[in-house]
């Protein structure tokens, strides 16, 4: 990502991001609320209206505490990709910026705010139907059958790529199925200049601290409901927003392949996995400044720091 621009006549864009169950959500409403702005979610999961628990949505009183954009935006049946969020939440800042100097994005989906604050390559749209020939192969062989089949067909993602991360492997294979050419052909990584500064908030939790709020997140999801909200989506599991974790370990458990317990388990182990794929995407953001969530006062001195430079 590119490093905020040194132009001072520009709205500030803070982006709060970081690991899932860092405490994000809570430190965006208390900055929003010190700066009497606006949220914009850059989460690619919470915007789908019929996802909750699963996604850790931000509660009824969370929503009320602070305006949030890209949540509930969003049917499970309408793809939503980085692109896609990158044009919503555009026309979201460029309205909130007539009236405001700051707003805030908290998310951490990498790829969304990275199209948000640079662009996207312009990847050719796949077809609905070899979309769903890629999840069917994920639903019956798992992560090791995408592995294997990018593996034969794209060996140059596969090199360098993020292989174990199974959003970023089925849209390689997509575009590879579709195009025949590798996802590695489009990516220009060319940044788009964007009308606004942005300061870049990351929430540092340590490892093992980090590993039982998020053991503690599932077990509280499932207490609340996660099993029977899982079981009601059963019938949309084929669509690209169930393909996420929380809820394709309860599929299987449906389906027979695991115990609840052992689903439960999976889906915690799954959860640090994607915890530790996001810290590795934000530690190569340039100009991320790393802040324990607890130390909101701090992070309200550097935004006041940067705007008055």
């Amino acid at each position: 990502m590119m490093l905020p621009t040194a132009d001072t006549s520009l709205p500030l864009l803070v982006v709060v991001t970081g690991p899932t169950a860092s405490g994000k959500t809570g430190v965006g409403i208390q900055l929003a609320q010190h700066f009497q702005t606006e949220i914009l979610s850059a989460d690619s999961r919470q915007c789908y209206r019929e996802l909750n628990i699963g996604v850790a949505k931000p509660s009824p009183p969370e929503l009320h505490a602070a305006k949030h954009y890209f949540i509930d935006s969003h049917s499970i049946h309408q793809p939503v990709d980085a692109a896609g969020f990158a044009e919503y939440g555009l026309a979201v800042l460029g309205k909130l910026f007539k009236e405001k100097n700051i707003a805030i994005v908290v998310g951490g989906t990498g790829l969304y705010i990275k199209a948000l604050c640079e662009g996207v390559d312009d990847i050719p749209k796949v077809p609905e139907t070899i979309r769903e020939e890629v999840i069917s192969l994920f639903n019956e062989r798992g992560i090791e059958g995408l592995q294997g089949k990018l593996k034969a067909v794209d060996p140059i993602y596969f090199a360098d790529g993020e292989i174990k991360n199974p959003q970023r492997v089925m849209r390689a294979l997509e575009v590879r199925l579709h195009t025949g050419k590798s996802i590695r052909q489009f990516q220009q990584g060319s940044a788009k200049p964007r009308p606004f500064r942005v300061l870049y908030l990351g929430l540092e939790v340590p490892r093992e601290k980090l590993h039982q709020q998020i053991n503690t997140r599932v077990d509280e999801m499932m207490q609340r409901g996660l099993l029977k909200e899982a079981e009601q989506l059963m019938a949309h599991r084929h669509l690209n927003a169930l393909q996420t974790v929380g809820y394709t370990e309860l599929f299987d458990y449906f389906d027979g392949k695991t115990t609840l317990d052992e689903a439960i388990d999976l889906i915690k182990i799954h959860t640090r996995q994607y915890a530790k794929r996001q810290i590795t995407w934000f530690k190569k953001v340039p100009g991320m400044n790393w802040v324990a969530p607890e130390r909101v006062e701090e992070m309200t001195g550097r935004i006041l720091e940067y705007i008055s430079t």
